[in-house]
């Protein structure tokens, strides 16, 4: 399955250390203008070797459009575009072709497949999310036209963990402030004196050959209410389905997520209230979603990150043979994959509710079409 999407699908290709990955976003509409730095600037922030803390890969991900896009704008065609792979390193992974890596795909792939390629990973390679970060990009563009902001912020790293007690409230303008005051700090956490702790902590095991997970933490804004499609179209369940596609996600809850199993209803039922004829809730535990809708409170979420399978400790294996062996992962990668993966969140984040919000507008108008 490469395709992604109902209405607004993205299909993409390519390996780690293939000439290129790309894609192919079918269904997006025309006459959008279109800012290009802004995608490239997704990218950045995506991009391997721009911090001492992630992989010191050297890809300069520069984007090549090659249809949809003409004098500036979206002309309804598929919008096909591709990024070179420039800085591949494939005899890093010589030796790893005639054994499994514990905690990758090797296994699996070859069973399934009966051929696999060893290096990057290939077609698993957590590269491949560069392509939807440029889809992801270009349908935030969209959103913004219809009041939608998506803001993404690290909110755990290992047993460090962000203190938010907004998080089930909706927000001000003093919430919000501080939320988007995380792209300043060392690491992309509202808490600046926990982000520096974050920072040490990932130097830490990074130093000890080990790697660490964490937890991305979004709220939307601006959506109306509406978007979703009972039953098995809720909007809850495309944004499980499309944060478990990212590389090394674990975990994913909404709004109160896991925690609300500890809690009574008489706690957590978000009680509506009449504001100048505007229907609201006093408190979001439900993360902005009923019966799988959008409400048109503020849409939460985390998504959770397993460490880095690609670590320098020894590990117990075995070869392709089946024999036991042992293996200590060189190469150049991330000790923290969090910290490129907010993009790719906000992508799919992206990507999703561009896709709902276009089936919304798909049932509006034929509604209004049947009204006498």
């Amino acid at each position: 399955m490469n395709t992604f999407g109902r209405i607004l699908r993205l299909t993409t290709f390519g390996e780690s250390h293939g000439i290129a990955i790309g894609g192919v976003l079918d269904g997006f509409p025309s006459g959008l203008a279109i800012d290009l730095t802004l995608v490239q600037e997704a990218l950045e922030r995506r991009r391997p070797g721009r911090s001492a803390l992630t992989s010191p890969r050297r890809e300069p991900d520069e984007l090549r459009i090659l249809s949809g896009i003409y004098e500036g704008r979206t002309t309804g065609a598929p919008i096909a575009f591709v990024i070179e792979n420039q800085d591949t390193r494939s005899r890093d992974y010589s030796t790893l072709s005639t054994l499994y890596r514990p905690g990758h795909s090797d296994y699996t792939y070859a069973m399934k497949y009966g051929i696999r390629d060893p290096r990057g990973g290939g077609r698993s390679s957590a590269r491949e999310t560069a392509v939807r970060v440029v889809a992801g990009a270009l349908a935030s563009q969209w959103l913004h036209t219809r009041g939608v902001e998506i803001l993404t912020y690290i909110s755990a790293i290992g047993g460090l963990t962000l203190e938010d007690d907004r998080w089930s409230y909706p927000s001000d303008e003093q919430y919000l402030s501080w939320l988007r005051s995380s792209s300043q700090h060392a690491l992309c956490c509202p808490d600046e004196a926990l982000a520096e702790q974050m920072v040490a902590l990932i130097e830490e095991v990074r130093a000890d050959g080990d790697s660490i997970g964490g937890v991305i933490s979004g709220r939307v804004l601006g959506l109306p209410v509406g978007l979703g499609e009972p039953l098995y179209g809720k909007a809850s369940s495309c944004l499980a389905s499309a944060m478990m596609s990212i590389n090394a996600v674990r975990g994913f809850e909404l709004g109160e997520g896991f925690g609300i199993a500890q809690r009574r209803g008489s706690e957590v039922n978000d009680a509506f209230y009449s504001d100048e004829g505007c229907i609201r809730m006093r408190t979001n535990y439900s993360g902005g979603l009923l019966g799988g809708i959008t409400t048109g409170e503020d849409l939460t979420y985390r998504v959770a990150f397993r460490p880095t399978p690609s670590i320098r400790k020894s590990q117990q294996t075995v070869k392709t043979d089946g024999s036991a062996t042992t293996v200590s992962v060189e190469g150049r990668h991330d000790p923290c994959v969090v910290l490129r993966a907010q993009p790719v969140v906000e992508a799919m984040t992206a990507l999703t509710l561009m896709d709902l919000y276009l089936e919304y507008l798909t049932y509006r108008e034929s509604s209004d079409s049947l009204t006498p």
